[in-house]
C-alpha cells in the first residue's frame, strides 16, 4: 500500500467561476486565499442544502477543505 500527501494548489478564476455556475451561486461567492491553499471558502447567505453539497463534492475531489461562511448579516 502507498501513501502520499497531495500539495494544495490555488485555483483560477476561471475554474471557481465554473464551479460557482456549475453550483447555481453567484461570482464572488466561492474563494481561495493565497496563506491557506487547502481552504475553499464559501460566502452565501441562505445557501441550500444542494449548494453546499455540489460545492462539497468538487471540493473533496481536489483534497480542499470547504469553509461554509452564512453572509447573514455581513450586507449592508
Amino acid at each position: 500500500m502507498t501513501s502520499g500527501c497531495v500539495t494544495a494548489r490555488m485555483h483560477t478564476e476561471a475554474e471557481l467561476n465554473g464551479v460557482t455556475r456549475q453550483c447555481g451561486l453567484a461570482l464572488g461567492e466561492l474563494f481561495q486565499d493565497e496563506s491557506e491553499k487547502r481552504l475553499l471558502f464559501m460566502i452565501r447567505h441562505g445557501a441550500t442544502a444542494e449548494e453546499r453539497a455540489c460545492v462539497h463534492r468538487w471540493a473533496r475531489e481536489r483534497h480542499l477543505k470547504l469553509v461554509f461562511v452564512n453572509a447573514e448579516g455581513l450586507a449592508s
